[in-house]
C-alpha cells in the first residue's frame, strides 16, 4: 500500500544558476557576450569542459566533455580558463541572499541549492513568489539569471528547476505530481545513472509509469536498498530533509597536465599549486584538517595515493609542503604521471577548536 505525495505540506525549492560559469564569464567580459564560450582547459590537450555557454550547448557542447572534442563540435568555440576563486566568491554572495530569506539552504555546489521555506509568512507564504524574489535579488545584485524549481520534495524541485531553463520558474503541485511523474523518462529521476537506467530498459521500464507498476520486491531484489528509493520516488515520495549543515567529509584540488610530467621540480610545482587550492577551499569553508592525500594518476592511467595524519591541524598550506614531500618521495617513479591532486580529510569546524587554543594564550 502506497501513500499519496498530495498528503505531503513541504515546500521545497531548488535554485540552479544558468550556465554559471561562463556566464560569469560573459558578465565580466562583455567581449564574450553571444559568444560560443566554453570554460575549460586547452582544446589542443587533455582539457575538460567545465561549463559550456547557452550560444555553444546547440552544438552539443556540455559540461565533463573534451575540449578536443568540443572544438570538434563548434570550430568558432571561444575558450578560457576557469577562475574558481571568482566563481566562490560570487558563490557566496549568492548564499547570503537565500540564508536571508531562510537558514534552511543545503549548497550542492556552487551553483545550485535547496532551501526548505516551509511555513515562512513572507511574500504571502507562496513558495512561488519566494522563488521569483530569488531569482530576482540574484539578478539585480550579481547580474545573472538563476532558475527555480518548486515542489513539496527535493527530487521534484531538482527536476523541476530544468523545465523552463535558462531564466525561469517551474512548479510540480501535490495534485499535478501523479500525472508528471507517469511521463517522466527514468533517466530525468534524481539518482538514475546510466548504468541503472540501461537496467531498467532491459526489465522493461522506461517511465514512471512503468517504474510505480513495478514491485517494490522486484525492485529491491535487483538493486538492493536503491530500489525501495526508486519505488518511493516512482509515487512522488522523497522524504530527505533540506540539510542546513552539510558534513564536508574532504576537501581537495586535483589536476591533469597537458603533457605527461617526469621532472620533480615541475610535479612538485603542481602539487604546490593543487595544495593552495584546496587549502584555500578549506578556509573559505571555516574547516581544519588533520590527514593530507597526495594522489597520482600515471600515464597508463593507474593510480596511488599516500595520505599522512597529524594530532594537531594544518595551519597553513606552507606547513603542509614538508609532509607532501614526504609523501611524494614515497610513491614508485617507474612512469611518467599525468595528474596529481591534494586532499584535506578528518575534518572539523575552525571554531570547534577555538576555545581551546584561547586557553594557552
Amino acid at each position: 500500500m502506497t501513500s499519496s505525495p498530495i498528503l505531503s505540506h513541504r515546500k521545497i525549492i531548488h535554485i540552479d544558476m544558468d550556465a554559471f560559469y561562463a556566464s560569469v564569464e560573459q558578465r565580466d567580459f562583455p567581449e564574450l557576450r553571444g559568444k560560443p564560450l566554453v570554460v575549460g582547459g586547452d582544446p589542443s590537450g587533455r582539457g575538460v569542459v567545465a561549463a559550456a555557454s547557452y550560444e555553444i550547448r546547440k552544438f552539443g557542447v556540455r559540461s565533463a566533455m573534451s575540449c578536443y572534442e568540443a572544438r570538434k563540435r563548434c570550430p568558432d568555440a571561444v575558450f578560457v580558463r576557469p577562475r574558481f576563486e571568482v566563481y566562490r566568491a560570487v558563490s557566496a554572495e549568492i548564499r547570503k541572499i537565500m540564508l536571508s530569506l531562510t537558514p534552511h539552504v543545503e549548497p550542492l555546489s556552487l551553483d545550485e541549492a535547496y532551501l526548505d521555506v516551509t511555513g515562512l509568512p513572507v511574500h504571502q507564504g507562496s513558495a512561488t513568489l519566494m522563488a521569483n524574489w530569488l531569482r530576482a535579488r540574484i539578478l539585480a545584485q550579481t547580474g545573472l539569471t538563476a532558475s527555480a524549481g518548486v515542489s513539496f520534495n527535493k527530487m521534484l524541485a531538482k527536476i523541476a528547476s530544468d523545465i523552463n531553463k535558462p531564466n525561469g520558474t517551474a512548479i510540480i503541485t501535490p495534485a499535478d505530481a501523479a500525472a508528471f511523474i507517469s511521463t517522466l523518462p527514468i533517466e530525468r529521476f534524481h539518482g538514475i545513472g546510466k548504468a541503472t537506467a540501461k537496467r531498467l530498459h532491459e526489465m522493461g521500464i522506461s517511465n514512471g509509469a512503468d517504474l510505480r507498476r513495478t514491485p517494490a520486491a522486484v525492485l529491491v531484489y535487483e538493486f538492493g536498498k536503491r530500489g525501495q528509493f526508486y519505488h518511493d520516488i516512482a509515487h512522488g515520495r522523497d522524504e530527505r530533509t533540506v540539510k542546513s549543515k552539510r558534513q564536508h567529509k574532504s576537501v581537495g584540488s586535483e589536476t591533469t597536465f597537458k603533457d605527461n610530467l617526469d621532472s620533480d621540480a615541475a610535479l612538485k610545482a603542481k602539487i604546490y599549486e593543487q595544495n593552495a587550492d584546496a587549502f584555500a577551499q578549506m578556509q573559505s569553508k571555516q574547516l581544519i584538517a588533520y590527514t593530507i592525500t597526495l594522489k597520482v594518476k600515471y600515464a597508463d592511467f593507474t593510480q596511488i595515493t599516500r595520505s599522512h595524519t597529524l594530532s594537531t591541524a594544518f595551519d597553513n598550506e606552507q606547513a603542509a609542503h614538508y609532509w607532501l614531500d614526504k609523501l611524494f618521495m614515497d610513491i614508485p617513479r617507474n612512469l611518467p604521471i599525468r595528474l596529481v591532486g591534494v586532499t584535506y580529510s578528518s575534518l572539523a569546524l575552525a571554531a570547534q577548536i577555538l576555545p581551546q587554543l584561547n586557553l594557552f594564550e
